[in-house]
């Protein structure tokens, strides 16, 4: 089984917080429509959204590849899919519209499933799927190194510091009840 890395999981979730947690204290201060209580109950959510995408699952056994999400989230939010080894014809690169390469299985009947990159173990994954496909693997590469979501995480570590500062600063100003 391989999970999405812990690096992405805590940088995207992170970065989610630090995006969203302003929010309520700034409609509070500005006077806007949406009550912040309203801003609380959507942030909540969407972080339970944001975890449950981000708890996906690779299954890889003799006869499949799967992908896969924990019973709490919801089927019509994020399905997964299941791939016999034997029904996998090709695995076809396709570039993305901000210049990088992911890669999708093709299956006999023609249908397209994304080869999950963002996982640990990216390396042992692909050589698992070379093993039971024969398919040359040589060329396949993760979407984004390492060394980018450590550069993403130190800027919402610093965006986060700003929100801090800004919140702590309207509430002992008393812009914020």
């Amino acid at each position: 089984m391989f999970r999405i890395s812990p690096l992405i999981r805590v940088t995207l979730l992170s970065l989610y917080v630090a995006l969203t947690l302003p929010l309520p204290f700034l409609a509070q201060v500005s006077a806007a429509p949406v009550p912040p209580a309203l801003l609380w109950i959507g942030i909540g959510l969407g972080a339970i959204a944001l975890y449950g995408a981000l708890s996906e699952q690779v299954i890889v056994d003799e006869e499949k590849i799967q992908v896969a999400y924990p019973g709490w989230v919801p089927k019509f939010f994020r399905k997964g899919w299941l791939l016999p080894w034997a029904d996998v014809k090709d695995l076809k690169m396709r570039t993305t519209g901000q210049g990088g390469m992911v890669y999708y299985f093709v299956s006999q009947s023609q249908k397209a499933y994304l080869l999950p990159m963002r996982v640990v173990g990216f390396g042992r994954l692909v050589k698992l799927v070379e093993a039971h496909t024969g398919i040359d693997t040589t060329d396949v590469r993760p979407l984004a190194q390492p060394w980018m979501y450590l550069i993403l995480l130190g800027f919402t570590l610093l965006l986060l510091l700003v929100d801090g500062w800004t919140i702590w600063t309207a509430l002992t100003q008393g812009l914020i009840a």
